[in-house]
This record gives C-alpha cells, sequence and structure tokens, in this order.
C-alpha cells in the first residue's frame, strides 16, 4: 500500500499513459522498448503500491477504471510539471516527427493559431498536418500513417479517445428560399465518412424524407459556398453560419441532428523517439480545445505561451 512520504515512481507512470493511450500492454511493450511481461509487471506493481484496480483486461486489450480515469487525469498533470521542469533547466529541445489529422473543417481556425505556436515553441520538431474527414482520419490512425488525429464523433470502428468539446451541429441554408421544403431535400455535403453528412442522412432517413446529394465536396469553404448561393442546404457547426446563411430547426420541418463529439485519438503505437513530442503538442491541443472548441480565439491568443 502506497503510505504518506514514499516515492512514486514516475516510470510507472509513464508506462501507464501509454497503457492508457494505446489500450494494449502489447503495443506498449513495443513504445517503450520491453517486453510484454515487464509491462505487465510494472502495471502490476503501481495498481499494489496505490492499493486500487487501474485496468480491465479484457480479449480486445485494457480499458480504464474509474480509479484508473482519474490516475490518468494526475498523472498527465505530473509528468507535464515534471518534464517542463526539467526542460527549463536542460539545453536539449524536443525533436521528432510528429504526424497529426485534423478534420478539414477546422483546420483553418487551428492553423491560425495553434499549430504555428506549437511549431514555434519546437522548432526541432517535424510536424505533418493532414486533413480529411473523420472517417479517412480514423483510418489513417489504424494504419499508423498518423500519430494523432481529432476526430468527430465514433468514426469507423474508431473506439475511446478523450472529449476535447462538443461541437454544435445545426442545418444551414441559404438567408433567402425554401430549400429544406422542397419534396427532395437537396445536400451539400463532404464526401462518405463525414459525420455531419452522416448526421444529416441519418435524421432525414429516420424522419423519412427524401434527399439527394447535388454537390459533394472535400472543402468545407465550397460546401459553404454552396449553400450561400443556394444550391442546396447542408450540417454545419454552429459557428459557421455565414450572415448569407440561416440556421434551420424543427421549426422549419426539418428533424432533429444528433449530438456530435470531438475526441482526441493516440495511435495504438507511436515511434518512442517522437513520443513526447506526440504528447506535447496533445497537451496544447487539450489546453486550447478542451470544453470550448476551436473558437474563442479571441481570449486565447491573448494569453502568454506557457
Amino acid at each position: 500500500m502506497f503510505e504518506v512520504g514514499s516515492t512514486l515512481d514516475l516510470e510507472l507512470l509513464r508506462t501507464f499513459q501509454v497503457v492508457a493511450q494505446s489500450g494494449s500492454l502489447a503495443a506498449t511493450a513495443e513504445v517503450r522498448h520491453r517486453t510484454l511481461s515487464a509491462i505487465s509487471m510494472q502495471m502490476k506493481r503501481l495498481e499494489t503500491e496505490l492499493d486500487v484496480r487501474l485496468l480491465e483486461r479484457g480479449p480486445r486489450g485494457v480499458t480504464l477504471t474509474a480509479s484508473g480515469e482519474l490516475l490518468l487525469r494526475e498523472a498527465q498533470a505530473l509528468l507535464r510539471a515534471h518534464d517542463t521542469l526539467v526542460s527549463r533547466f536542460s539545453r536539449e529541445r524536443l525533436s521528432g516527427r510528429v504526424r497529426l489529422g485534423i478534420p478539414e473543417d477546422y483546420a483553418r481556425e487551428l492553423l491560425d493559431d495553434t499549430l504555428p505556436q506549437f511549431m514555434a515553441r519546437h522548432p526541432g520538431i517535424l510536424l505533418d498536418v493532414t486533413t480529411d474527414t473523420s472517417g479517412r482520419l480514423a483510418r489513417g490512425l489504424r494504419a499508423r500513417r498518423l500519430d494523432l488525429a481529432v476526430v468527430l464523433d465514433h468514426a469507423a470502428g474508431l473506439e475511446g479517445g478523450e472529449t476535447l468539446w462538443h461541437p454544435t451541429p445545426v442545418w444551414a441554408g441559404p438567408a433567402q428560399g425554401a430549400l429544406h421544403q422542397e419534396a427532395i431535400v437537396p445536400l451539400a455535403v463532404h464526401p462518405a465518412e463525414c459525420p455531419y453528412r452522416q448526421l444529416a442522412s441519418d435524421a432525414l432517413d429516420a424522419a423519412q424524407r427524401p434527399w439527394r446529394a447535388i454537390f459533394t465536396s472535400t472543402s468545407i469553404h465550397a460546401v459553404e459556398k454552396a449553400i450561400e448561393t443556394g444550391m442546396a442546404i447542408g450540417v454545419l457547426d454552429r459557428e459557421r453560419v455565414t450572415g448569407a446563411m440561416r440556421a434551420l430547426d424543427e421549426n422549419d420541418g426539418l428533424p432533429a441532428l444528433r449530438r456530435c463529439v470531438a475526441r482526441l485519438h493516440f495511435a495504438r503505437t507511436i515511434a518512442a523517439a517522437s513520443q513526447p513530442a506526440v504528447e506535447a503538442l496533445a497537451e496544447l491541443l487539450r489546453q486550447r480545445l478542451s470544453g470550448r472548441g476551436p473558437w474563442q480565439w479571441d481570449t486565447l491568443s491573448a494569453r502568454s505561451p506557457s
């Protein structure tokens, strides 16, 4: 049992953090360059020292218990404080390569501030950024083409992840006209594997409203233009509804949209040399996006870098 005055091994916490991110002891062994048995022993030792069950072991890997979730938050804060302290008194800079995936709908906001700031803070890190639909980003994570990604909702086969914020998807139509009342609803959407496209089609199908995708583009700006010019209606984050559009809802005869969640996901395995860099970017994304999303740049930009 852990007693007051005892010292907890930070390496156990680092291993636990990787286990929590990957959901796999085997993947952790690869990242931490240890044997599977060594990783298992470390986790058992950590549970013994804290006298609490941290992991639920199952056929598909491991998941965190409630105590494990609590420890993860505390461990991340402790490790961040430790690493920040060390970096302030060390000439060593973070290096490695980070492959980040972000939904195209939020690329402009993240590129305006967060990612340039990260590159300025860590010039030794090679940052590769990919924008795509959430479904394709999920496939990139599973194929290890990405190290971490911001993904909307439970994209195909992607489980877990850290909740960052709750987007507010709404029906959007042109400021003038009544396209939403047409017998066959004309939609402007992203290609398949886009959660907002899925939200629109699921809601209309459930309401037995016929629809047709008359405009499909990977570009959010093209989709917005198709809505503004009166070609179609679509589903956008409320913050993206411009003066040339208007938000629509049940009062306009459109079905309600289900809730959506934006989550931060890590690849199951990350190169050991890049792990600190990946975690540094993940922490900045948490700071900037948790609970608020990428929109409030007026208050965020005024803050001094930590």
